[in-house]
């Protein structure tokens, strides 16, 4: 009994139109220049047990860089063994309003030969925004999670990824970027998806609190004029992202994965009247060869004979009718019915499609 009652709710709950939840304005969007910045480096990593670089050329050029600036000169044509160090890419994250002082993680990646990182210390190197300035300098001990190991027959075995690893505050802030956070006339406000119903949404809502502040540039952008000053601008923005709005619904669009055959509908998806018929072919040979053996004492010969037996099976021959604006529910339950695999599903829907059924946009990733 409480079983068939569940059910029944599940099945009103599906069928019933989608509700619109309202969300944060800083879950919408991020306001302009208030974001991160990539910086990348080039490093060296010492302390190798063995699995480095050996003599790569760059990497041999920058070891004597590197001991030229601690004093110690090479002697011209020498080539260092270097199998316990490996040239390594540094990337990071430098995070809006960083100061300088302050410590951010980094990833360190071959680029060269080595086959693991393991045990490795990274040697001071610069990490460099896109504009070409350093903005911060990483060093440590590197935290690898993978593992590699090989044999002297050849053989060889590699848990994870042994060729990358982290550091944790491994890079510490030497310029901050400037963000123009608290100066100029207006503050601009992006929302993540363009859509002009939700950038009218968010601007009224702005408004409500505090009239005459916002206005609409496009789809995406919402410019708010505020008070200059630090201190002011940050309080009207701490209390303009937690305002809720009401996000306009997602266009309807059917999303399909032809690598893995993954298929998402959203809620938004409906159906013009369609009548869809599904059904599977199969065709069985079965080939059971028999030996045929001469009579004893007679000039006869062995022999194979061929014994072959077809079959024919048909399955999956149901119809399914669609009426105008059936919705996802329905028609998820129609297509379960007909017991379509994700590949066959792929196929229905673009059949649909075609047949200009199907109300959303299909998507292939």
């Amino acid at each position: 009994m409480i079983r068939s009652i569940f059910a029944a709710i599940l099945t009103i709950a599906l069928l019933m139109p989608g509700i619109a939840h309202a969300e944060r304005v800083r879950d919408l969007g991020q306001f302009q220049g208030v974001r991160s910045n990539q910086l990348t480096g080039y490093g060296i990593v010492v302390g190798l047990a063995g699995t480095g670089d050996d003599n790569l050329e760059y990497l041999t050029q920058a070891m004597k860089g590197i001991s030229g600036r601690m004093g110690l000169q090479l002697p011209p044509g020498v080539s260092p063994g270097l199998k316990n160090a490996a040239a390594v890419m540094i990337t990071a994250d430098l995070p809006a309003f960083a100061k300088p002082g302050q410590r951010i993680d980094v990833t360190v990646s071959t680029i060269g030969k080595a086959k693991s990182l393991r045990g490795g210390a990274l040697i001071l190197s610069p990490l460099i925004g896109a504009d070409g300035q350093i903005y911060a300098m990483a060093q440590g001990n590197l935290a690898v999670g993978g593992l590699g190991v090989s044999a002297k027959d050849g053989s060889k075995l590699t848990v994870n990824v042994p060729t990358v690893g982290r550091i944790a505050d491994g890079a510490s802030v030497e310029r901050a970027v400037a963000t123009g956070f608290e100066t100029g006339d207006t503050v601009r406000y992006n929302l993540f998806n363009a859509d002009f119903l939700t950038a009218a949404r968010v601007r009224d809502a702005v408004n409500k609190m505090l009239p005459g502040t916002a206005t609409i540039e496009d789809g995406v952008t919402i410019a708010l004029r505020l008070p200059q000053g630090a201190d002011t601008r940050a309080s009207l923005l701490a209390a303009i992202e937690m305002i809720d709005v009401n996000p306009a619904e997602t266009a309807a669009r059917v999303i399909i994965n032809s690598r893995t055959g993954t298929v998402v509908i959203n809620s938004a998806v409906r159906l013009s009247p369609a009548a869809i018929s599904h059904g599977k072919l199969t065709v069985r040979i079965d080939e059971t060869p028999r030996v045929i053996q001469p009579a004893p004492f007679s000039e006869g010969r062995t022999a194979v004979e061929q014994s072959s037996e077809i079959a024919v099976e048909e399955t999956g021959n149901s119809v399914a009718l669609f009426q105008p604006g059936a919705s996802l529910a329905q028609i998820v339950d129609a297509l379960n019915l007909l017991g379509t695999s994700p590949s066959d599903l792929v196929a229905i829907l673009e059949a649909l499609k075609q047949a200009g059924a199907l109300k959303a946009e299909m998507v292939v990733i």
